[in-house]
C-alpha cells in the first residue's frame, strides 16, 4: 500500500513507524526540515519538506499513486485542505483527517465532511478519543488498559498480577475448568518487557501484566479473581481544564451526578471559561505543582488525580504529589514514549498515551481484509483486533482445533446474534460472527489474511 503521511510529529512519525515496518511504500511530508531529516535517518520512508495542502509537494510525493492519505498536522485547516487535494486532484482513494476543534465536528455540521463538500472518509478526534479513553480508565479503577469492541458487548481489559492475585500458577486451561460460566480469556501476556501470545498449559506468574477479552457484563467479576475490586473514584481531581479536561468532567456531570470533581486550571481565562460551561464541577485557578492549590483541591481526601494537561513532565510531578498528600491513586497523560518505561517506578498508578490512542484508531483503517477495530498494546508489540468473517475467510466453517491459527494470535471471544461466545477448539466461526482477538505486530498479516474479504485479496 502507497501511504502520504502530512505530519512528521509524535504521531505522524508513529504511524510512519508501523507502516514502514509493514513493508508498505510511506512518504511523510512537513514542513520542519528537521524533522524530515530526522524521519530520513531513522525509518525507511521517503520524507519531503514542504506544505501537506499544495499540490505540487503532494505531487512530488507520489499522490497520483497514492493510496490512502493520513493528515495529522498540527493544524485542522491544512489536514482538511490536504485531504481535498488529495481527492480532487489525484483521486487519492481513502483520505484520513486529524481535526482537534469541536466546531468542526458539531453534530449540525455532519454534512461538512461528505463527499460532496469536503470529502474525508474518516476524522479522527485526538481529543474526543483520549478522554473517552480516559473515562473507561476511571470507570475501571483495577484495569491498566481498556477497551471495548462488538458494538460495546466485548471488553478488553489489561490487568496486573499482584503478589496478591488469586490466578497466579494456574494453568489458564484450568481457570476455564474453575469458572466455566465466565466469559473471559487471557488472550496475551506482558512479561519482562515481551509478549507472549500464550497457550492453555501456560500460567500467570506475578508481575505479568495479562491481556483478558471478555464480556462486557463480565469485567468487573474478572477484575475481582484477579484480586482488583478497587471502588470506583467517586471524589476526582482534574489537573488541566484544556479541551481533554473539559471532555471528561463535563461527561462525568452527565453520567455521575454524585461524583464529586475539581479542575485545577493554570490559565485564568480558560479556568473562567471552563467554570462557566459547567454546572457542579468546582474549577480552581492555579498550577496543580502548587502544593497550596492541591490542598485547596483538598487533594489529601481524593479517591484520583487526573492529570491531563500538555506537559509531560507537569503531569508526572503533579500525579506524584497528589499521592504524597494523600490521594489514593492517580492517572497520567503521558505523550512521549521516554518517559512509559518508568511509570511504576516513578509512582504512576495507571497513564494513557495519546500517541498510541489516535494510531489505534488509524490502524483500523489502514489494515486490510474486514477488520473493524484495532487497539494497539505495549507501544506496538501486539495489537487487539475485532474481525468479521466473511463467506470467504479461510477461517470460516472449520473448527479452531482443526484450523491450527498461525502463531502469534489467540482468538478472546466471539459475538454471534447478539450473544458474546467463549471459544474453544471445537468452535467453530460462522459467517458474520465478530472476532475479537490479539495479534503479535508480525501476526497481523496473517489475521488479515484470515479476514479477506475475497479469494482475490492478496
Amino acid at each position: 500500500m502507497k501511504v502520504i503521511i502530512c505530519g512528521a510529529g509524535r504521531v505522524g512519525y508513529g504511524i510512519a513507524e508501523r507502516l514502514s515496518t509493514e513493508d508498505n511504500d510511506v512518504s511523510v511530508i512537513d514542513t520542519s526540515p528537521p524533522l524530515i531529516h530526522a524521519i530520513r535517518e531513522t525509518l525507511d520512508v521517503r520524507g519531503y519538506v514542504g506544505h501537506g495542502a499544495h499540490p505540487d509537494v503532494l505531487s512530488q510525493a507520489g499522490a497520483d499513486q497514492a493510496d490512502m492519505i493520513i493528515a495529522v498536522t498540527l493544524y485542522d485547516e491544512v489536514n482538511m485542505v490536504a485531504c481535498q487535494v488529495a481527492h480532487s486532484l489525484f483521486n487519492v482513494p481513502t483520505k484520513i483527517a486529524r481535526i482537534r476543534a469541536q466546531s468542526y465536528l458539531a453534530s449540525h455540521y455532519s454534512d461538512l465532511f461528505s463527499r460532496e463538500h469536503m470529502p474525508i472518509d474518516v476524522i479522527i478526534s485526538p481529543e474526543v478519543e483520549v478522554g473517552q479513553m480516559v473515562l473507561r480508565r476511571i470507570a475501571l479503577p483495577g484495569a491498566n488498559d481498556a477497551v471495548r469492541f462488538a458494538e460495546d458487548n466485548i471488553a478488553m481489559v489489561a490487568i496486573e498480577c499482584q503478589d496478591d492475585c488469586p490466578v497466579v500458577n494456574t494453568p489458564l486451561e484450568q481457570l476455564s475448568d474453575l469458572f466455566p460460566d465466565l466469559t473471559a480469556t487471557v488472550a496475551g501476556i506482558w512479561r519482562d518487557n515481551k509478549l507472549i501470545v500464550p497457550h492453555s498449559g501456560d500460567q500467570l506468574m506475578t508481575g505479568d501484566l495479562a491481556y483478558v477479552i471478555c464480556d462486557r457484563t463480565h469485567v468487573h467479576r474478572t477484575l475481582g479473581l484477579f484480586g482488583h475490586e478497587e471502588p470506583e473514584a467517586t471524589r476526582i481531581v482534574i489537573a488541566g481544564g484544556g479541551n481533554i479536561g473539559f471532555y471528561v468532567a463535563q461527561t462525568i456531570e452527565e453520567r455521575q451526578p454524585r461524583t464529586k470533581i475539581k479542575i485545577i486550571e493554570n490559565d485564568r481565562d480558560r479556568a473562567v471559561n471552563v467554570a462557566d460551561n459547567l454546572s457542579r464541577t468546582v474549577v480552581l485557578n492555579g498550577s496543580s505543582l502548587d502544593q497550596q492549590i492541591l490542598v485547596e483541591a483538598d487533594i489529601q481526601d481524593a479517591d484520583l488525580m487526573v492529570a491531563l494537561t500538555n506537559d509531560d513532565q507537569v503531569n508526572i510531578l503533579s500525579s506524584i504529589m497528589a499521592k504524597r498528600l494523600g490521594c489514593k491513586s492517580n492517572l497520567a497523560l503521558i505523550n512521549s514514549s521516554a518517559f512509559l518505561d518508568f511509570t511504576k517506578t516513578m509512582g504512576i498508578d495507571a497513564h494513557v498515551n495519546p500517541r498510541a490512542v489516535t494510531i489505534s484508531r488509524i490502524l483500523q483503517h489502514v489494515r486490510r481484509g474486514r477488520i473493524l477495530a484495532v487497539h494497539s498494546v505495549e507501544q506496538g508489540a501486539a495489537e487487539i483486533i475485532e474481525a468479521q468473517a466473511m463467506e470467504t475467510s479461510p477461517i470460516v466453517g472449520t473448527t479452531l482445533r482443526e484450523f491450527e491459527l498461525p502463531h502469534g494470535i489467540r482468538i478472546g471471544a466471539l459475538y454471534r446474534d447478539g450473544k458474546v461466545l467463549l471459544p474453544d477448539g471445537d468452535s467453530k466461526i460462522k459467517t458474520g460472527d465478530r472476532v475479537v482477538l490479539l495479534a503479535a505486530t508480525d501476526s497481523v498479516r496473517h489475521v488479515e489474511q484470515l479476514f479477506r474479504v475475497s479469494l482475490e485479496f492478496f
